[in-house]
């Protein structure tokens, strides 16, 4: 398969090449030249087939001939080594958890994915050269793609942080580590976490010196493996009651890659009624949505930290996706903003009349669901993040004080290093760190 860019002003690549350089030379973003479209027949037997053997036929849909079948499926099964359940909160709202991988964080499946598709093309970098690849992250991001990297072998991680931004728990996931894990703080917002790493993957100097590439949903192929999920949703409703076509969904957006992802699934053939975008006070998203024009802005901090994204990375893909059409973009996906007040609200009551803790993220999502629910149909929000990770916010909410996982935050934090936000100081770390 070949992938164009979202510029339209490179040459068209192999998935190899997509996946290694991370982003077109023209600074865009990768996407199919054909999104495939499943057969029907899948759909007819997908509630009795489990998480890796759906994502296995969409994956090998996806990037076969570039990969062959059989590691295909290894690295599809090598990926998912935990569940994705669909847990019931009324009977007609479920939360589709995420958050169940090794860093408890939906990102947990798009790094896995990713880092083994890059450690299975990485054997044809000349001479044992390294593979460094940079991620921004504004939460979970960083945790995932650390632990999804850890120790492969020719690769180096470098994790752009905002300084004060996120929780200890999220900085201790990938600060304990070490080996080829390179915590890098950058005294700015996600933003220019975000910046720098396209600013490094478009630098031809640099690259010349240093394979470079991405984690971020920037690259395709942390990007793919996110439509895995939403057809696992479905499958799971279609084995509890035969019927799947008032489903809705709603996710939580930031940098837009879920969103994407299930654009993408219903353009492959996924039979949802529609998609709801959650986002938080910072709601230019849905204003694009709504008008078809974005307008930048400087985001406000919320208790949905990795919702506060100014420049969402995947917005030209969507617009992609929909071929500028925003009339059907805007029929198949509704807006609805969520201040921290209603959060919190959301949190307490998931926990007051359900008995269920949920991220403030998950819990934006869960809001905007019963906001633009309608009478007959189902719905499913996705729950991103394990509640553990927001203590405070969730203290706050409900008066439950969660711990961490048994174990975490015994290993010593490595020193981050610790950059303002230009490009030379990040390039220089990535010439010098080996």
């Amino acid at each position: 398969m070949q992938f164009y860019s979202t510029n339209h002003k490179s040459a068209k690549v192999s998935l190899r090449e997509a996946v290694m350089t991370g982003i077109a030379a023209d600074g865009g973003l990768f996407l199919p030249e054909q999104i495939p479209v499943i057969p029907k027949a899948f759909f007819n037997n997908i509630a009795e087939m489990s998480i890796r053997e759906i994502a296995y036929v969409v994956a090998d849909l996806l990037l076969r001939p570039d990969i062959d079948s059989a590691t295909i499926k290894r690295i599809v099964y090598d990926t998912f080594t935990f569940d994705i359940p669909l847990t019931e909160i009324t009977p007609n709202i479920y939360a589709l958890e995420l958050f169940h991988g090794p860093t408890l964080a939906f990102k947990d499946v798009g790094a896995r994915f990713l880092a083994r598709i890059i450690s299975h093309f990485n054997d044809t970098l000349p001479g044992g050269e390294r593979m460094k690849v940079v991620v921004a992250t504004s939460g979970d991001s960083g945790g995932a793609v650390a632990s999804g990297f850890f120790g492969v072998p020719g690769v180096d991680v470098y994790v752009l942080y905002p300084h004060g931004r996120l929780t200890q728990f999220q900085r201790r996931q990938f600060l304990e580590l070490g080996g080829n894990v390179h915590p890098i703080e950058v005294n700015g917002t996600f933003d220019d976490c975000q910046r720098l790493t396209r600013e490094v993957l478009a630098d031809s100097q640099l690259r010349s010196q240093a394979h470079i590439t991405t984690a971020n949903s920037l690259n395709i192929c942390r990007l793919l493996p996110q439509t895995f999920y939403f057809f696992y949703a479905y499958a799971d409703l279609m084995a509890r009651s035969g019927e799947g076509s008032d489903v809705v969904i709603a996710i939580p957006c930031g940098n837009l890659g879920n969103l994407t992802a299930a654009l993408m699934a219903m353009k492959m053939g996924l039979p949802v009624k529609r998609l709801v975008a959650a986002t938080n006070s910072n709601d230019a998203v849905i204003q694009f949505l709504r008008t078809g024009s974005f307008t930048p802005f400087t985001p406000v901090r919320t208790i949905a930290s990795a919702m506060d994204v100014a420049t969402p990375a995947n917005m030209p893909r969507i617009t992609a996706l929909c071929d500028g059409d925003f009339g059907s973009l805007s029929r198949m996906v509704e807006g609805v903003a969520a201040s921290d007040e209603m959060i919190r609200e959301s949190i307490s009551r998931l926990y007051t009349d359900h008995h269920y803790l949920v991220d403030p993220h998950g819990a934006t999502a869960y809001h905007a669901l019963v906001e633009n629910l309608r009478p007959g149909e189902r719905g499913i929000f996705l729950s991103t993040a394990h509640p553990s990770k927001f203590p405070d916010t969730l203290f706050d909410s409900t008066g439950v004080r969660l711990k961490g996982r048994p174990g975490h935050g015994v290993r010593r934090l490595a020193a981050p290093i610790r950059i303002p936000p230009t490009r030379a100081a990040l390039r220089n770390v990535l010439l010098q760190k080996t």
